[in-house]
């Protein structure tokens, strides 16, 4: 039996009782050292009474901020009368948000299946793409993250490989097309990405036993660093899956819903998936997701006999809240609102590149942008001590930052604000890394 903690203050009583019962589910990773207390629109609220400006929506997720009247309503309101339900009863909610769905993406996708996580809407548009192709193998970006359950932490190549055991068969990797670090470069010493992208497909077709059922990949890789591929890509990668009889699913977890500027990442290409899934802004923090494809796909995974039965599946609660958020984000018109402060939050990190030689590279799209952060421009050389002073210099200055740190890259901040944040919180916000910029280069050796 674990030894009382009824001698230690309040807080060191909470931080023994974390280390003494909480796994640690973040790889090398640490807690934040802040105890949260609440939430309300950007901002979080600790115990000891500092004030944080949200600078990632939560896990990406919370498009709508913090405690958003409206979905504070509606999860009121729903609970009180509907919340859970048998996996195979439905409910007015969930079909009123997958026909909402489906009117606000391109045909053919207007079937959808609603579940809870990111790992699960991918789990299952994978599992489809088996069944309707008769095929196994799936292709994904080198830098991908598309969850932690089994063919979605298949499909990841970010993080959380090593150490498992061996990855299912059949799982492949295409190098990643990063602008500013780019592997195939044309005369001018830019990314030469057709010739990259064929080069993936040479070693995809060596690899393959000739089962190749679709590629999974992010419009916008934010796992990866901020990674967006040129325009043309897409296209052309749609092309490479046409040719090998795979399916195209694209994972929208963090570009959907407005958050680019357009209601979908995809949209700038002009190139519908097969299959789409999105998750975390669908519930604008609450547990939602869904896999979307066209009736065709849908009818031939069901004459195949289709299972993907989960508790949760088609829940009515956070169905309701899924069109609560459609409602906001029609009505405020949050993608102009993203596009604008997106151009603003832009505006703001090239003044302070005027200032901080150590940012070399401003990237992303609306309200999810990436910084990265490198020793040298000449070089482009990085180091993780600078990435994680900055980060944790933000956070004692009140702005919560989140760094992603991969081998052969520099630190890339990943900004992802609330769509309902305003100028002056972003001001803020880009005022306190200016200053911890700076702060952390005193004293720093490179």
């Amino acid at each position: 039996m674990a030894a009382p903690t009824t001698d230690l203050s309040t807080a060191d009583r909470f931080w023994a009782d974390a280390e003494r019962h909480l796994v640690r589910y973040a790889g090398a990773g640490d807690f934040t050292r802040e105890i949260i207390d609440h939430a309300a629109g950007s901002y979080l609220f600790t115990e000891s009474g500092r004030r944080i400006l949200d600078f990632t929506s939560g896990q990406m997720s919370a498009i709508l901020g913090h405690s958003h009247p409206d979905i504070v309503d509606t999860v009121r309101r729903q609970i009180g009368s509907l919340d859970h339900l048998f996996s195979g009863m439905l409910s007015r909610p969930v079909v009123d948000l997958a026909r909402r769905l489906a009117e606000t993406l391109p045909s053919p996708l207007e079937k959808a299946l609603l579940l809870t996580t990111g790992a699960e809407s991918n789990e299952a548009a994978i599992r489809m793409a088996k069944l309707v192709t008769g095929k196994h193998e799936i292709v994904s970006f080198a830098r991908s993250w598309h969850g932690m359950t089994q063919a979605a932490a298949n499909a990841t190549y970010s993080a959380g490989r090593k150490g498992y055991g061996p990855a299912a068969p059949g799982n492949f990797a295409i190098p990643s097309p990063n602008s500013y670090r780019p592997d195939f470069v044309t005369a001018e010493g830019e990314l030469d990405w057709r010739r990259q992208l064929d080069f993936g497909f040479e070693m995809i077709d060596a690899q393959s036993v000739g089962s190749l059922a679709a590629c999974v990949v992010e419009p916008i890789l934010s796992s990866g660093g901020i990674i967006e591929p040129p325009i043309g890509y897409f296209a052309a990668l749609r092309e490479k899956c046409r040719e090998r009889g795979m399916l195209l699913i694209l994972d929208e977890a963090q570009t959907g819903l407005c958050r680019t500027g357009n209601w979908y990442a995809f949209e700038r290409d002009g190139v519908v998936p097969d299959v789409l899934t999105l998750s975390k802004t669908l519930g604008a923090g609450l547990p939602l997701a869904a896999v979307i494809t066209s009736a065709e796909i849908e009818q031939e995974a069901h004459d195949r006999g289709y299972l993907f039965f989960t508790t949760h599946v088609a829940d009515p609660l956070v169905a309701a809240v899924g069109n609560t958020v459609l409602d906001v984000l029609t009505r405020d018109r949050l993608d102009e609102r993203a596009t604008e402060l997106g151009a603003f939050l832009r505006r703001g990190l090239e003044d302070l590149a005027g200032r901080h030689d150590v940012i070399g590279d401003i990237r992303g799209r609306g309200l999810l942008v990436g910084v990265e952060l490198v020793v040298d421009r000449s070089t482009k050389r990085s180091s993780d001590e600078l990435g994680a002073r900055v980060t944790r210099r933000c956070l004692e200055l009140g702005l919560h930052m989140n760094i992603v740190q991969l081998p052969g890259m520099g630190g890339v901040f990943r900004i992802a604000p609330a769509l309902t944040a305003t100028e002056e919180e972003l001001a803020e916000g880009l005022g306190i890394l200016d200053q911890a910029i700076g702060d952390a280069l005193t004293g720093f050796g490179g």
